[in-house]
């Protein structure tokens, strides 16, 4: 399953926005209210969330400045990888969110709106945290 999200302005330049996404304590400030019992440190993390349990995510990929993949680590109710793709513009940068998801039908169905949930939330919350 793919989940394309929205693209946002951020209003900082993409080595700001960089820096920022690539590291995890940063990211308490970007999750829906739907994630609580959140715990970090600067290369991975955990919380719960409504409609996916307990999920602990790791960086992947780091591609200075522009890309970053993280994906599940530990016990993980569903196989995912969580991308942000940033490109510059002008003095701005364009955050665009998507989700790779290897998920069976059923999960498919249960998953897809929190997961669309979490990354819409990841780049709208960028546009105004930073």
């Amino acid at each position: 399953m793919h989940i394309s999200g929205k693209t946002v302005t951020v209003n900082k330049n993409i080595n700001d926005v960089f820096n920022f996404l690539s590291d995890f304590n940063n990211f308490e400030h970007l999750m829906p209210e739907q994630v609580s019992e959140w715990q970090s440190d600067s290369e991975s993390c955990s919380f719960s969330a409504k409609g996916m349990g307990k999920v602990g995510m790791k960086f992947a990929k780091k591609e200075a400045p522009y890309y970053i993949e993280m994906v599940p680590y530990g016990k993980s109710p569903i196989s995912f990888a969580l991308k942000i793709s940033l490109s510059e513009d002008g003095e701005s940068t364009k955050a665009t969110g998507e989700v790779d998801a290897d998920l069976n039908p059923m999960l498919a169905m249960m998953a897809k709106r929190p997961l669309e949930n979490l990354i819409n939330e990841i780049t709208a919350k960028l546009s105004t945290v930073l």
